[in-house]
């Protein structure tokens, strides 16, 4: 972070905010004419600062009404596979997030699916099949506190 100027931090919040707005609206957020914007834009991008722009899309919305959590825990053949069991996960489009943790459980994941029913057929149908899986915790998601992809850009 130390080599992005203010203008870049505050590209950043902005983009954050709203990855819809057009060159010339952010050039007015951020107090800059819109050439210098876009070459901080460009930067920020080829620099991969900003690795994407996405739209915020509510699953509730399109369908998916289950958050779990899993986490995973790998058997000793497993945890040599660790790039297999990550691979197998990341072509999961239900997985929204995976994480490799230090503790009792080798990974948490972040799950979506249409139910508990639906679920329940990912749980056995894939996930529990994978090679190297000794356990699997899930948590249900009751309900939504806060759910961001905003980074606190200092």
């Amino acid at each position: 972070m130390t080599d992005l100027d203010p203008f870049e931090k505050n590209i950043i919040r902005e983009l954050q905010r709203d990855a819809s707005l057009t060159t010339a609206e952010l050039a007015e957020r951020v107090g800059l004419s819109p050439s210098p914007c876009w070459r901080r834009i460009d930067r920020l991008e080829r620099d991969g600062y900003i690795k994407g722009r996405v739209a915020v899309v509510d699953r509730r919305k399109v369908g998916l009404h289950a958050h779990i959590f899993a986490q995973v825990k790998l058997n000793a053949h497993g945890r040599a596979n660790l790039d297999e069991f990550s691979n197998a996960i990341a072509a999961f489009p239900e997985v929204l997030g995976a994480y490799v943790l230090m503790g009792n459980m080798d990974f948490m994941l972040r799950i979506v699916a249409k139910d508990i029913d639906a679920y329940e057929a990912f749980f056995f149908d894939k996930l529990s099949k994978l090679p190297g899986v000794q356990e699997i915790n899930s948590t249900v998601a009751l309900s939504e506190i806060k759910s961001t992809n905003e980074l606190p850009i200092l």
